[in-house]
């Protein structure tokens, strides 16, 4: 039975006994009331007869009185019976009313709902539990690449600003709290369509609590952790399933990647980034002495960074919590704390604390003292982005921006942390043939990126793949117009998959193979396009061989028939 019905039953249950008291008492003592039959006979009415009256007179509907007229006794039971009915059918109603105000009962309901609109989903879907600013971002670009979205958010407040964003496909949003084992099933994380369960609720605890509950659930779905410190990512280790994500050792990566390979830092933003947004620039971080203004989780991953690149740094910070380090002064942001500090000789300083406030104080103290120092400074609260903006910072650190770039970053494309890990650790010239192709493809504008599978279950590619295919299928076949050829569309391979070998940046000539897996990036519809490969065989065959295959049954017939004759009359030629 369902938490509403039950629910229902509780808060209805002493109105109900009510109504069937009161309908009770009306119908015996009607039916034992004396009357007249039409006769003149002494007569008592039925029960039957004597429910149907009480019914519609405790309605106020009113047919009169049947089957003959009432005596005095019979019509002073009626009237009392109508008051009596009256007022306790104003009573259940009221009880209706007070009960659908009950915020558990609007609770109970709106659950039912979300979980029976979660049943219905016929299409993959993302499951997000936490909708702060990460999750909203994450939304958004999920959204505008194609995804649906299911929410979980424990603030009602927050779930409710799912319905005034602007979605293509609007998310089903659902106020509760994600620790629940049951919420979680409701939202479908044991659904077949669940795709990916990606946690980004406020704490370390809470995530932990809600991943291990995701893969408890459902051992084979995949998870995706947002966390802030390295004992939340030791204890998620020991799942599989469950992927980690920090933005302060992300942004604290960037910061390396920027000061020691700028070009391939600008394309991991170009690749990550919001499709269709402009393309990302390079931080430019400047290589010296560096200042940090606070040295909590953030600071300490930036110092790692900076060290690791070869510059120098001091931190600065007096929370008395914080262990001891060389390079740590235990001071308050003054001006004779930057000086000790070394902000004469500083290039860049990296401002921070969790207060939005005291971070632009210090921007706006040490830029007193060095106006050329180079800012980078973290945003802790959206509310405050405008504080953040007056700063005029070189680099703002937006937990939400980092979070929600590296997330989509995992959802959309397992290939493109391959190819961006193979970036990373390339010494030859891949970052600038990368740069080059997607210009060609993009322009300036970030790419959408898709994997094309090559599978003979699609009707397109079954006779291509085929091993006596000939001509064969190559990447150049997915980079022309379908419609239009020879116009090639705005797109890209940067990674082919072929079992465990992988190709970087395939040439176009590159012969593909069943079970093959590309990466491409490019232009929204030049996916939509490229997609008719797949559905259609009149596209592939129209583009290897120049002919347009029969589609319908009859002329499919003829064309059998007609390669019968074709073989038949070849074997009867004899050389001479």
């Amino acid at each position: 039975m369902s938490d509403t019905l039950m629910l229902i039953l509780r808060r209805m249950r002493r109105p109900l006994i009510v109504i069937i008291t009161v309908l009770s008492i009306s119908v015996f003592g009607l039916a034992h009331m004396p009357g007249v039959d039409a006769d003149g006979n002494p007569a008592t009415l039925g029960y039957f007869h004597a429910l149907y009256i009480v019914s519609y007179t405790a309605t106020t509907i009113g047919y009169g009185e049947v089957p003959y007229p009432f005596s005095e006794a019979q019509r002073a039971w009626v009237i009392f019976s109508i008051y009596l009915s009256v007022t306790t059918w104003a009573y259940a109603v009221g009880s209706i009313l007070h009960m659908m105000r009950d915020p558990a009962f609007r609770a109970a309901m709106a659950r039912n709902q979300f979980n029976a609109r979660v049943r219905r989903l016929e299409e993959p879907f993302i499951l997000i539990v936490g909708y702060g600013q990460s999750g909203m971002l994450l939304a958004r670009m999920l959204d505008r690449i194609g995804w649906r979205t299911v929410i979980v958010e424990v603030r009602p407040e927050r779930a409710g600003r799912a319905d005034l964003e602007e979605y293509v496909r609007a998310p089903i949003v659902l106020a509760a709290d994600g620790r629940l084992p049951e919420v979680l099933v409701d939202a479908g994380v044991t659904s077949r369509m669940c795709q990916v369960m990606v946690v980004l609720s406020g704490n370390d605890e809470t995530v932990q609590s809600v991943a291990v509950s995701g893969t408890i659930l459902n051992p084979g779905l995949r998870i995706i952790a947002r966390v802030t410190a390295p004992i939340a990512t030791e204890n998620l280790d020991p799942f599989p399933r469950i992927e980690t994500v920090n933005a302060f050792e992300s942004f604290a990566s960037n910061i390396g990647l920027d000061l020691g390979s700028p070009e391939t830092l600008r394309i991991e933003e170009w690749l990550t980034g919001l499709p269709g947004s402009p393309r990302p620039d390079i931080l430019g971080l400047p290589m010296g002495h560096w200042i940090i203004c606070g040295f909590g989780r953030f600071g300490y991953y930036a110092s790692l960074a900076l060290e690791k690149a070869g510059a120098t740094w001091t931190a600065i910070d007096d929370n008395p919590a914080l262990k001891d380090h060389p390079n740590l002064l235990r001071r308050t942001y003054s001006r004779e704390a930057l000086h000790e500090a070394g902000i004469d000789r500083a290039v860049g300083l990296l401002v921070g604390t969790d207060q939005d406030p005291i971070n632009l104080a210090a921007v706006n103290r040490a830029r007193q003292i060095n106006p050329k120092l180079f800012i980078a400074i973290r945003q802790t609260h959206a509310m405050n982005a405008s504080l953040i903006e007056a700063a005029r910072a070189d680099v703002r650190f937006i937990q939400a921006d980092v979070i929600s770039h590296e997330v989509r970053q995992l959802i959309t494309s397992p290939l493109l942390n391959r190819f961006l890990n193979a970036v990373r650790s390339n010494t030859g010239d891949l970052v600038e043939r990368t740069g080059s192709a997607l210009e060609a493809a993009v322009g300036d504008s970030v790419p959408f990126l898709w994997v094309l599978s090559c599978m003979t279950s699609y009707p397109g590619l079954r006779e291509a793949l085929s091993p006596d295919a000939d001509p064969p299928l190559m990447i150049a076949d997915f980079l022309t117009h379908p419609n239009n050829a020879p116009q090639l569309l705005s797109a890209t391979p940067l990674l082919m998959l072929r079992g465990r070998e992988q190709i970087l940046l395939p040439s176009p000539d590159t012969v593909l193979k069943a079970g093959d897996k590309v990466l491409f990036a490019g232009n929204w519809d030049a996916e939509q396009l490229q997609r008719q490969y797949l559905y259609s065989p009149s596209p592939p065959q129209a583009m290897r061989k120049g002919t347009e295959p029969p589609r319908s049954w009859l002329f499919r017939q003829l064309a059998k028939r007609h390669a019968r004759l074709h073989a038949r009359n070849e074997k009867r030629v004899r050389p001479i």
